[in-house]
């Protein structure tokens, strides 16, 4: 049995990406060569790693055992490369980074700009994630660093603060809701809504939570940022959820109410988690050490 770092490397993006062509494709392969690699994978191990379906692809039992060693053996690949780097005259290598949407779009821009700027020779490879999610990604060994709210469990999994924020609901002067100090979540769902588009983490987030309330998020329009989200709600299209940094900037600028969310999940704190500050490559444990400063 003889697989490359090229197999092992094309069957966790397979796995990570939920298809075949997919994974292909952020392998930097043609579809036609990754399924041949898949396909002499399977052959060289006498049994099938994946069940193929319109939807997807799932993990086979033999394929659970093959992507835990896979991920072990190019975490270690990785982390000697960086290593021997070193002796070549500095570090170089990448760190992937996930996080929610709020980090990502209110702290992560600055964070990471002075530490790419401090560190010219890595790059940061940056994904959006739902929080309980990322816990579930970094424990594989998928992520080397993920930024999630403070709510979540992490298992075991080493933490360190990172900011805090909280989300508002956002409104026209005029509106309802406009001269309330606070409103819960449930009183909120009555109106239309403005949000991030259905792939984000944070639309799928309020999505579940509207749906614990026996309630549908009735989305009017769905935008790619919190400013243009700000900018519909300003115009009267419906109302917004947003972090309190995102709707304090935004009213210097627009005519915009802010209401506090009255439950207890609209208190964000943001949590940095990692599988163990002793196994972080060098370049990880400086980012780290960058989003803490």
């Amino acid at each position: 049995m003889r697989f490359d770092l090229t197999d092992l490397r094309l069957f966790c993006d397979v796995v990570d990406e939920g298809s075949i062509t997919a994974g292909a494709d952020k392998s930097a392969l043609a579809l036609a060569a990754a399924s041949t690699r898949i396909r002499n994978m399977e052959v060289a191990l006498g049994a099938s790693l994946l069940t193929r379906s319109r939807q997807g692809v799932t993990l086979t039992p033999a394929g659970r055992t093959l992507l835990k060693h896979a991920r072990t053996i190019l975490g270690q690949t990785a982390r000697m490369r960086e290593d021997l780097s070193a002796f070549a005259g500095g570090l170089s290598g990448e760190v992937r980074l996930l996080a929610n949407t709020n980090a990502l779009t209110e702290f992560l821009p600055e964070a990471l700009s002075s530490f790419l700027a401090a560190h010219p020779h890595v790059s940061v490879d940056l994904e959006e994630r739902l929080s309980d999610e990322i816990v579930g990604l970094i424990a594989e060994g998928v992520g080397d660093v993920g930024i999630v709210a403070g709510t979540v469990d992490v298992g075991g999994l080493q933490t360190y603060p990172f900011r805090s924020d909280r989300f508002v609901v956002v409104t026209a002067p005029g509106h309802p809701l406009a001269s309330r100090p606070a409103a819960a979540f449930a009183e909120v769902l009555e109106y239309e809504f403005v949000g991030l588009e259905r792939s984000s983490s944070l639309q799928r987030f309020l999505t579940a939570k509207a749906a614990r309330e026996g309630r549908p998020l009735r989305a009017r329009i769905q935008l790619r940022s919190f400013d243009a989200v700000c900018r519909m709600v300003e115009a009267g299209v419906g109302v917004g959820v947003v972090p309190r940094t995102t709707a304090t900037r935004a009213a210097k600028a627009m005519s915009l109410a802010i209401t506090d969310l009255a439950d207890d999940w609209a208190l964000r704190e943001l949590t940095i988690v990692v599988r163990a500050d002793d196994e972080l490559r060098p370049y990880a444990r400086e980012l780290v050490d960058s989003l803490r400063a």
